[in-house]
């Protein structure tokens, strides 16, 4: 942990106070691997250890479970909520960017995936499904601290791991906890990892000496 710890410190120093919480994102860079092949493709979600420093908004599509997801999401919706969004796409746009993580029962996914599928999916803001009887705080204790750790068609994959608002040492586990998952989901682990990289919203990117 402590390689991780030098690159936050130097990557602090390097970079100038801001007027907001700055947001720490990691990059890790691949080799050897082809972007086409199945096997290279990464799209995992991963909870972090210490949080993510910042308020995550969720939204809990709810039928039987209505009353607890009340007292525990920041929003709900119902399935006749769903159902008069259809087609609505401004209306369900600024929903997706208003609620960062999305819960809904399992037997209303389907209705989802019709109504919202198309706005939601694209920006990685599917809704997990949740089985009607469960306990559900846990579920969303989760998703207010999990990240999605997805590549594209570069050998590269970024990560936000925390805010400025946390210590040195949250970040240093959250970066250790996001770099040993994506390194056990590589056909060769370490062997593909050309460079790992942290940095703030605003200041320079800092190599982290592995």
């Amino acid at each position: 942990m402590k390689r991780f710890l030098d690159a936050i410190e130097k990557a602090k120093k390097d970079s100038k106070e801001r007027k907001f919480s700055q947001s720490w994102d990691m990059s890790v860079e691949f080799k050897n691997m082809d972007m086409k092949k199945p096997e290279s493709k990464i799209n995992i979600e991963i909870p972090l250890p210490e949080g993510r420093g910042k308020d995550i908004k969720i939204m809990f599509i709810a039928d039987n479970l209505i009353e607890d997801a009340k007292k525990l999401a920041d929003a709900v919706m119902t399935k006749s909520d769903i159902e008069k969004l259809a087609g609505k796409k401004k209306e369900i746009r600024k929903l997706a960017s208003q609620y960062d993580a999305w819960l809904a029962e399992a037997p209303l996914m389907p209705l989802v995936g019709k109504s919202l599928g198309m706005i939601l999916a694209p920006r990685g803001k599917m809704p997990k499904p949740v089985p009607p009887k469960a306990k559900i705080e846990g579920l969303v204790m989760l998703a207010k601290k999990t990240v999605r750790a997805k590549t594209k068609d570069t050998p590269v994959i970024h990560v936000p791991i925390g805010t400025e608002k946390m210590n040195d040492e949250q970040v240093a586990k959250n970066a250790l906890k996001v770099f040993n998952v994506i390194v056990e989901k590589l056909p060769k682990g370490r062997n593909n990892v050309k460079s790992v990289h942290l940095k703030l919203t605003m200041g320079k990117s800092v190599k982290v000496e592995l």
